[in-house]
């Protein structure tokens, strides 16, 4: 998966962010992500589905459209790739350097922009601290 195109690499909310237009994102990470797709890939991890999907059905989100449809169509948006979850990332996402918590999704996230040589674009704060420590590259949302 690694090639010589840079990617950006979207946490859920980002993404969830993005697409919806929230005002949540800023707008130098906003204006940072548009630039980006112009030249280079927007990544969404293969676990950010699943994370949409529980929070919808937890309520946490809501969306004008079907869960499911808005997934679909989310995807489909320019410079938008879906980066599976292969064996590398798996496996990286139990082994990942450092102190950064346990949160399954988040792990296998950080673990995918490792694989890719990406940056992250994410407000989790625990993220953005791992990121000091220098194992993984970031850009902050908030």
């Amino acid at each position: 998966m690694r090639n010589n195109k840079q990617i950006l690499i979207l946490d859920t909310h980002v993404w969830i962010w993005l697409m919806e237009g929230s005002p949540r994102l800023k707008l130098s990470a906003r204006k940072q992500i548009e630039e980006f797709v112009t030249e280079h890939a927007l990544g969404i991890s293969a676990i950010s589905i699943w994370e949409v999907a529980m929070l919808e059905s937890k309520g946490r989100v809501s969306f004008d459209i079907e869960c499911g449809e808005w997934i679909k169509t989310s995807l489909s948006a320019p410079g938008i790739s879906l980066m599976p979850i292969v064996p590398e990332i798996a496996v990286d996402a139990t082994r990942l350097p450092g102190d950064i918590h346990g949160d399954p999704a988040d792990r296998i996230i950080i673990a995918t922009t490792r694989f890719c040589g990406g940056v992250l674009v994410t407000a989790d704060r625990a993220i953005l601290d791992y990121a000091k420590t220098g194992f993984i590259s970031v850009v902050s949302a908030l």
